[in-house]
């Protein structure tokens, strides 16, 4: 699905790229509202020929104008495709007047790069539910295990210590064994969206997590895919550095 993002904040746009870029998506990036205005529009004609979906990222406050009037004129203009209102105000009265603009759908900063992928599942997809997930008390992969009632890690029965950001790095990885994060998706996860998308602290907490699990020589579990991000699952062979 191709996501047009509209947002003048290049530190916010940028993270916004390469993260949906890592999760799939064809991402835009348009820095104000007469270029988001004219690629909006390009998308839309783009989409109908190819019989493909698109999703609409508009920030409110844009240096050349307002993402509402952008978002007002296009469905004056009959645009029909879905548009996520992103912005930092966020009060009731704003959310209520992006909507009544007509906007889809609003989130205001800071924002979960998770959320921001479950909103636009949800537009992209405009119908159907998905049944929530059982409450887990622990997460298991191979010989490792989280305590979610007490926070407390262990492999091989042996408690491991963690500092409360190696313990938000690890349940997320061991949320989803074998599933790849992208370091943009690990960052907005763990240390917020407003952290440095450029930082390699994701990199420094990886190396740290490692060595603390994979210790007396156990089979790694934390693998690296370059370029991509990490995964943690128990195989015997990788490229995990």
């Amino acid at each position: 699905m191709k996501v047009l993002i509209v947002e003048d904040d290049a530190r916010v746009s940028s993270f916004l790229e390469r993260g949906l870029k890592a999760e799939g998506y064809r991402p835009q990036v348009a820095h104000n509202a007469n270029t988001g205005l004219s690629m909006a529009k390009a998308l839309q004609k783009e989409v109908r020929e190819n019989f493909e979906s698109a999703v609409v990222i508009l920030d409110v406050m844009l240096p050349d104008g307002s993402g509402l009037d952008v978002c007002q004129t296009l469905r004056a203009e009959g645009f029909a495709l879905p548009v996520l209102m992103l912005t930092a105000l966020n009060s009731v009265e704003d959310r209520v007047a992006g909507l009544r603009m007509g906007a889809d759908d609003y989130l205001g900063k800071p924002f979960a790069f998770d959320e921001i992928l479950a909103r636009l599942e949800a537009l992209g997809r405009r119908v159907g539910n998905t049944a929530p997930k059982q409450a887990r008390k622990n997460l298991e992969v191979a010989d490792l295990n989280l305590d979610l009632e007490k926070m407390r890690l262990s492999r091989a029965g042996r408690e491991i210590q963690l500092t409360a950001k190696e313990l938000a790095l690890v349940e997320l990885l061991m949320s989803a064994p074998g599933r790849l994060f992208s370091r943009e998706r690990i960052l907005s996860n763990v240390w917020g969206v407003n952290e440095d998308p450029l930082t390699n602290v994701v990199d420094v907490y990886i190396r740290r997590l490692r060595a603390k699990i994979d210790f007396d020589g156990l089979p790694p579990l934390i693998h690296t895919q370059r370029g991509l991000g990490y995964r943690l699952e128990s195989i015997q062979t990788s490229d995990s550095q």
